[in-house]
């Protein structure tokens, strides 16, 4: 999913375009086309929803340049995913069926 990551570094404003790898309700794992640091505090707008919300930058992937962690300030579904319905249950596999 496309989004746009903009960058307050102190008094530098920097934005660039990303991609989202893996999201949920705290964060995403984003792919950009500008390096981010970890601390660094970003403002995500998601072209599919038209949301923003307040992040912060909580992993490098030293593997993958360009890859980054981001966790949002306030939970929230800022992507546009479906979600789980309310009585759905998680079953662990470990436990037999009667």
């Amino acid at each position: 999913m496309p989004i746009h990551v903009r960058i307050e570094i102190q008094a530098r404003l920097v934005t660039c375009d990303g991609e989202t790898v893996v999201v949920n309700l705290h964060g995403a794992l984003l792919r950009t086309s500008e390096r981010l640091e970890v601390g660094e505090r970003v403002k995500l707008y998601v072209s599919l929803t038209g949301k923003t919300a307040d992040a912060s930058v909580v992993f490098a992937d030293a593997d993958q340049a360009l890859h980054f962690g981001i966790a949002l300030d306030q939970p929230e579904n800022i992507w546009g995913i479906s979600l789980p319905p309310t009585d759905w249950e998680e079953r662990r596999s470990d436990v037999k069926e009667r």
